[in-house]
């Protein structure tokens, strides 16, 4: 079941660090991902990738785009492909409001974590809108100057 995201993951796959930095993040959701066995135990290996991949809505349905889950080392011929489109498990409720955000406003869908909970792979999806250049160099100086001065206090 897809819920409002509340709390933290249980067993993290994969952190998606490049979304932080290149989007402003407005709102997050927990969603389920239809996968093959294959996919679950080259997970539970470690195997994953998120920093190319996006969501995008299709037909009332969301899916995510380029997410690099490398092959099984036991898989032989029944391994699965590596970026395949892989459907997200979200209320219709839910899709709905992300379809209007998508479209209307244009925003992005991007992951931000994968990872296992109760026993099955979950993902942090996030409403986000692409930063501009400038404001990204904001961040990183707002960062540094907040590091300075905790090692101030620390100090003093």
């Amino acid at each position: 079941m897809a819920t409002k995201d509340t709390e933290e993951p249980t067993e993290l796959i994969a952190r998606n660090k490049r979304a932080r930095h290149d989007y402003e993040i407005l709102d997050t959701w927990e969603a389920g991902i239809v996968l093959t066995g294959t996919e679950v135990k080259a997970l539970r290996d470690g195997r994953a990738n998120l920093t190319d991949a996006y969501g995008f809505v299709k037909d009332g349905e969301v899916f995510l785009l380029n997410l690099h889950i490398g092959a099984y080392a036991n898989g032989n011929l029944f391994n699965h492909e590596a970026t395949r489109t892989r459907k997200l498990l979200l209320h219709k409720r839910e899709i709905r409001r992300l379809i209007g955000s998508v479209e209307r406003q244009g925003l992005t869908l991007v992951p931000l974590d994968l990872y296992f909970k109760n026993g099955k792979v979950k993902t942090r999806i996030a409403l986000a809108r692409g930063k501009a250049q400038h404001d990204k160099r904001e961040d990183l100086k707002k960062r540094d100057a907040e590091r300075e001065i905790a090692r101030v206090l620390r100090k003093g």
